[in-house]
């Protein structure tokens, strides 16, 4: 492997269900340029690809051309670091088998690399933010869906086929509410989920007696996660029941998560977190709840210290650095 050179830079750009966040990262992790892209807009992946590099390309020119740029890294949901593929991922509108990492060094004509969303956002974690120096903890991303990624020993665990850590489809209330983009019932992140948060307060509407609910100004087709943490921080009973119960969810997931692999540490990124400790308190408490005594006090449960925005898109580029160069 060629060693890079300090004047050297990487792409890395995190995919979401929604949007697309991207940076021109150098390897010490500062990001000289950053950027976004609806993916959602995009009904299949070479448009989605070639709207890319349009968004992509002239920041490229500003930091000193293609020259400089030693690989791309991604993020994506159902993201295959083996193969470089993202496949059958619920959240986005290509649906089957993408090659993707090909159809990227064949449009940019440089080498990328690409693994989990949420993967890529535990290494920009380990590297960069609150898990620098662990070697065992576990990235939970609360967004459009749930995502993990899991740290053992130092290494992210992506087992014999690339696809280990896919803990929000991990069924939490056998029999529960219907995941759309899988067909499966009762996994976390139709609970913890931006989207879960939504059906909840929805749920939570038709069923509550209170009218005087800041959630009852706004339909059914307006409601959203962010009205919901809005009225929340507005001190509105239901929005406030609406976090305490999918912190109860959340922790109860966790409790199971720690008795697998016994983190040093659970961490939470994403849009909920903005909620703060409406969301933390019952899920610290529902999983000490669910834990056994030896595992009881022992895991620490805290926030990304990392922007948004910028804990994925550090992670991905983190790929490039490790790309064996010819």
């Amino acid at each position: 492997m060629k060693a890079f050179t300090s004047q050297q830079l990487a792409i890395g750009i995190d995919i979401g269900g929604t949007n697309t966040t991207f940076g021109i990262v150098d390897h010490r992790g500062e990001i000289k340029y950053r950027g976004a892209l609806s993916t959602n807009k995009y009904a299949n992946a070479n448009d989605y690809i070639d709207a890319l590099y349009e968004a992509i390309y002239p920041s490229i020119d500003q930091v000193g051309g293609f020259d400089l740029i030693r690989g791309i890294g991604v993020g994506a949901p159902n993201g295959n670091f083996y193969k470089g593929t993202i496949e059958y991922a619920p959240n986005l509108n290509w649906k089957g088998i993408i090659p993707f990492a090909d159809l990227m060094t064949k449009k940019f004509d440089v080498p990328t690399a690409l693994t989990n969303d949420a993967n890529a956002a535990a290494v920009g974690e380990m590297m960069y933010g609150a898990a620098k120096g662990m070697k065992d903890f576990i990235m939970i991303t609360l967004g459009t869906g749930v995502g993990s990624g899991i740290v053992a020993n130092g290494q992210l665990i992506y087992g014999h086929d690339g696809f280990a850590g896919e803990l929000g489809h991990t069924i939490i209330i056998p029999g529960g509410r219907l995941h759309k983009g899988t067909g499966v019932h009762g996994s976390l992140e139709t609970y913890c989920s931006a989207t879960g948060v939504r059906v909840t307060a929805v749920e939570m509407l038709s069923k509550s007696p209170a009218e005087n609910s800041l959630l009852r100004s706004y339909s059914t087709e307006e409601l959203n996660s962010r009205i919901v943490y809005e009225c929340a921080m507005k001190g509105d009973q239901i929005a406030n029941e609406v976090y305490r119960f999918t912190g109860e969810i959340l922790g109860k997931a966790l409790a199971n998560f720690v008795m697998f692999s016994s983190p040093e540490a659970i961490i939470l990124f994403g849009g909920l977190c903005k909620a703060g400790d409406l969301l933390l308190k019952p899920t610290r408490e529902h999983m000490e709840e669910n834990l056994l005594p030896i595992y009881r006090d022992k895991v620490k449960l805290i926030f990304s210290e990392l922007r948004e925005a910028d804990s994925a898109v550090l992670g991905a580029s983190a790929l490039v650095w490790e790309m064996k160069q010819v």
